[in-house]
């Protein structure tokens, strides 16, 4: 088996690692860590290549804050959209990544790797297989060309 599952964005090859799982509404990757129920948080390469470009993210709480799946916990700014980020599932924020602060570049080379964006502790139901999460993206990539071309449009 494949370690990576690929979707097309037009002429864009978007890359999943199977190693992880995956949140819909924020387009962001979970890895299980060492320690039990602790999962590390990324944004996903479609979740990247519509951002284009990030140079501002800061988080509106602080670690070891619980917070509830959905509650908006930060901002980010790039080159294509300002957005605030949601948690991605109920649990406890154990950690943010401090380089991100002072580079959060980094998340447009290394989303994968050095460019995660916080650790959480929680359960980890709502998260889908890469599989699920490619399925997905099929009916959201539709949405997100309507919107982009009548964007252009305007």
């Amino acid at each position: 088996m494949s370690e990576h599952l690929t979707f097309m964005m037009g002429q864009f090859e978007a890359r999943f690692p199977t190693d992880r799982r995956y949140a819909k509404k924020n387009h962001t990757w979970a890895q299980q860590q060492q320690a039990a129920g602790v999962w590390r948080f990324g944004f996903s390469t479609y979740a990247v290549r519509l951002l284009q470009d990030v140079y501002f993210l800061d988080w509106s709480v602080e670690a070891g804050t619980a917070v509830l799946e959905g509650q908006e916990i930060g901002f980010i700014e790039s080159k294509k959209a300002e957005s605030d980020l949601y948690a991605p599932m109920t649990g406890t924020l154990v950690q943010f990544n401090p380089e991100l602060l002072a580079d959060p570049s980094t998340i447009n080379v290394d989303n994968y790797g050095a460019g995660w964006l916080f650790d959480m502790e929680g359960a980890s139901d709502g998260l889908m297989t890469p599989e699920q999460y490619l399925k997905y993206l099929e009916g959201a990539w539709e949405v997100t060309q309507r919107t982009i071309k009548g964007q252009m449009n305007e």
